[in-house]
């Protein structure tokens, strides 16, 4: 069936070319046709070295199939990746000319692209431009020359093309998955000003996980109600008005009833193509930028072993393509995400999700895995509080091996969702600020020289949608500058000086990422490089005299940040902290509430050891003495406590226990706790 299909799409294509042919489908405009366009040119954000530029072109006069956007800019820029458009440059002058999916612009109609660009001294923005060798004065007059059109006949899609201009994605996550409903869990309602800003941003495509569980009716036809289709409808319409590719799915399906598929085959198929004929008929006339994915992270209950899992995930992916094929419209050619087992990027899953491609044998599909990073470093256990060697290895041999198993192929792939499982503004300090800096510079470098689109998982942890901010800035900019360079890191993004006494030196490591180093900088003042600081290869040294005065009067906690510049990318903060060694006091409580008085004295906790007197690690995950940061223990710093969790307790056999407090400063402590049935009891060492 699929390859009768196949055949019979090559014969359709090749007889409406011949009828192209016969029929010399191509528009050319007559030299006195109206002509005229306006430009909106605007720096939507810029940092040292770098910016991202958005531009619409409103076309005055008649319309235009086929367009080419001409300027110079006056400080020297250049463009360094684009978007919607294809940009090429000679000296000064730029050109940017359409893309495929948005050559025609009507009367009065607006296109849009985008590019992120690099600039030194200035970054003046250009003021003229030219739409097809007519100026853009914001009136309209005869064209000067006839300008000839590409026919508007449906071509084949170029599917590596599509992904990468969905580059870089965003999820809005925790919101159309949520259970039973949009704003379950703790997200407000989308609006089209969420949208817009995420667009904004820099953004080109979201993705937008769908839970369907909870808003279909029963069997045999598992009608969609009438109401969250039209919600899902709304969202992807403003997404598209926003010039943004959208991916829509089966999201937490997959656990809720889609796993049982092994067991219960024939109402799982048919409630799973009951869902998707009816997304396939709504959506099958939209925009190409609209983009279908199977199933999220898809996982199955019952079965023997991995071979099976990979044979009943052929089954439903390929009845997924097969009916959205079969929809016609559109969704002949639209761009269908297929994802492994467990969405994971083992090699035997990509694999087995390389051999259903060979099989489907689809011009228009791509592969989704997801990316959280080495899980030690991800959820803080094991001591995993660094971006070390190992964490950075974990993540160049999966984007290797994704890159090798599909892109080397022509396949193209989407990390449809990405970021470290532990980070997230209601758990503070699980991940260090500046580690997890380093991980996301990493993740922009390594998947996009291995041309990888990435789609961040945003639950609301990076982007108030509420307020519209970035909860940290910082962290926004980072991801920014991981999208065209490289940026420069350091060991550390704390220097620690005591709250008494002489203040020494101190050194830092600096990770150059092939940048320069361009100095320090407290605000808008340079530090001195000599009196200041030094630098000795890649050795950063601040001097006594410096801190001293950085530390001010040295109250605990932050006194001062400064940064350190490179060549091209986001900067990179250093804060200066006042601290004291961290002490603790006697306690009593119980297995359900039980805290560690401590005074933190301006320092930070990394981590928590725990370990039986024969030297065992106690608790749970046995296999490590480092317990999960916030499951198992959680800094209290406006108390002055440490909690020991009841989920740490339910695995600590009676006895004593000792723990050892492990502090961003380098400082520790060692406290024992003495467990006896519900009653525990502590003190300091």
């Amino acid at each position: 069936m699929r390859l009768r299909r196949t055949r019979l799409r090559a014969g359709v294509v090749a007889l409406g070319v011949a009828a192209l042919l016969t029929t010399g489908m191509v528009v050319a405009t007559t030299a006195q046709a109206a002509a005229g366009c306006s430009v909106a040119y605007a720096t939507t954000a810029q940092w040292p070295g770098g910016f991202t530029a958005d531009v619409r072109v409103t076309n005055l006069g008649d319309p235009v199939n086929g367009w080419r956007l001409a300027w110079a800019f006056p400080s020297g820029q250049q463009v360094n990746q684009a978007w919607n458009a294809t940009v090429t440059a000679s000296g000064s002058q730029v050109t940017a000319t359409n893309a495929s999916y948005n050559a025609a612009i009507g009367t009065n109609a607006t296109v849009s692209f985008g590019f992120n660009g690099s600039w030194s001294g200035s970054n003046t923005a250009p003021s003229a431009f030219t739409l097809n060798g007519v100026a853009c004065t914001g009136t309209t007059g005869p064209s000067t020359s006839p300008t000839v059109s590409p026919s508007t006949s449906p071509r084949p899609a170029d599917p590596m093309a599509t992904v990468a201009a969905m580059e870089p994605g965003w999820n809005l996550g925790n919101t159309l998955d949520a259970i039973p409903g949009e704003t379950s869990w703790g997200n407000p309602l989308t609006t089209q000003a969420l949208l817009r800003h995420v667009r904004s941003q820099g953004y080109k495509s979201i993705r937008l996980p769908i839970t369907w569980s909870n808003h279909h009716g029963p069997a045999p036809d598992y009608t969609i109600d009438a109401a969250w289709l039209a919600r899902v409808r709304q969202i992807v319409d403003w997404s598209l008005a926003e010039d943004l590719y959208v991916m829509v799915n089966l999201h937490h399906d997959s656990w809720q009833w889609i796993n049982t598929y092994p067991s219960d085959r024939t109402t799982v198929m048919a409630r799973y193509t009951a869902l998707w004929s009816q997304l396939a008929d709504e959506f099958r006339d939209d925009s190409q930028k609209l983009v279908f994915e199977s199933i999220n992270e898809p996982q199955f209950a019952g079965t023997t072993g991995d071979d099976q899992n990979y044979q009943v995930l052929a089954e439903l992916n390929a009845a997924f393509v097969d009916l959205v094929r079969d929809s016609g419209g559109g969704n002949a050619t639209r761009l269908l995400v297929l994802p492994t087992l467990h969405t994971n990027a083992d090699q035997g899953r990509l694999d087995a999700l390389t051999a259903e491609f060979d099989a489907l044998d689809d011009p228009n599909l791509a592969a989704t895995v997801h990316f959280y990073g080495y899980w030690p470093f991800s959820v803080n256990i094991a001591g995993g509080t660094r971006y070390d060697a190992t964490v950075e290895q974990d993540l160049i041999g999966t984007f290797d091996r994704v890159h090798d198993t599909f892109v080397a192929r022509g396949i193209p792939v989407i990390i449809g969702e990405w970021a470290l499982l532990n980070w997230d503004h209601n758990r503070p300090g699980v991940i260090e600020r500046g580690e997890f800096l380093k991980f996301l510079e990493a993740v922009g470098y390594h998947a996009r020289v291995r041309k990888l689109t990435t789609m961040l998982w945003d639950a609301g942890q990076f982007l108030n949608r509420t307020t519209l901010q970035w909860r940290d800035q910082g962290v926004y900019e980072m991801f920014r500058a991981s999208w065209s360079t490289r940026s420069g890191t350091a060991s550390s993004d704390q220097v620690y000086v005591p709250r008494s006494g002489a203040i020494p030196a101190k050194s830092l490591t600096l990770n150059l990422n092939g940048l320069t180093f361009q100095g320090l900088w407290q605000g808008s003042t340079a530090l001195a490089n000599g009196a200041d600081y030094t630098v000795s290869g890649n050795t950063l040294t601040l001097t006594p005299a410096a801190l001293t005065r950085l530390a001010g009067n040295r109250a605990y906690g932050v006194n001062a940040s400064i940064e350190a510049r490179f060549s091209a990318g986001a900067p990179w903060r250093i804060d200066v902290v006042t601290s004291d060694p961290p002490t603790q006091a006697a306690a009593t409580g119980t297995t359900q509430s039980f805290a560690v008085p401590t005074q933190f004295r301006g320092d930070q906790l990394a981590t928590m050891e725990a370990k039986y007197a024969d030297g065992s690690p106690a608790g749970p995950a046995d296999w490590t003495p480092y317990k999960e940061f916030w499951q198992h223990f959680q800094p209290d710093y406006a108390a002055s406590t440490i909690l020991l969790k009841p989920e740490f307790f339910a695995e600590v056999d009676d006895g004593v226990v000792t723990l050892t407090f492990h502090f961003w400063s380098g400082a520790r402590t060692t406290y024992r706790i003495t467990k006896t049935g519900t009653t525990v009891t502590g003190s300091t060492l």
